[in-house]
């Protein structure tokens, strides 16, 4: 499954969040991946594409940052994905 994560930083810990991450890395579980990231222009948040078998997996990875970081979890779906769910539409004759 892929999840959007959207991370807002607790007011002031941006450094510690830096500190954290540089020193300990993303600390995810072995069976996340991460795939990429975007930072807002304010540095105040991040978002996350995350891959995991399951909400719960991202558990000890949020449990991790839990102190600096307020999380939004969305289960997100490719556009491939999203739309190969309905029937194909057939081209109208000319």
């Amino acid at each position: 499954m892929l999840f959007m994560v959207i991370e807002r930083f607790a007011p002031g810990r941006l450094n510690l969040v830096r500190e954290r991450f540089t020193t300990q890395g993303r600390l995810l579980p072995s069976n996340v991946t991460y795939h990429a990231s975007w930072m807002d222009e304010t540095g105040t948040g991040c978002f996350q594409l995350m891959e995991a078998p399951d909400l719960p997996a991202l558990d000890p990875w949020l449990h991790a940052w839990a102190d600096l970081i307020d999380f939004e979890i969305v289960p997100v779906l490719t556009s491939a994905d999203f739309w190969s769910r309905f029937p194909r539409v057939k081209p109208a004759k000319r």
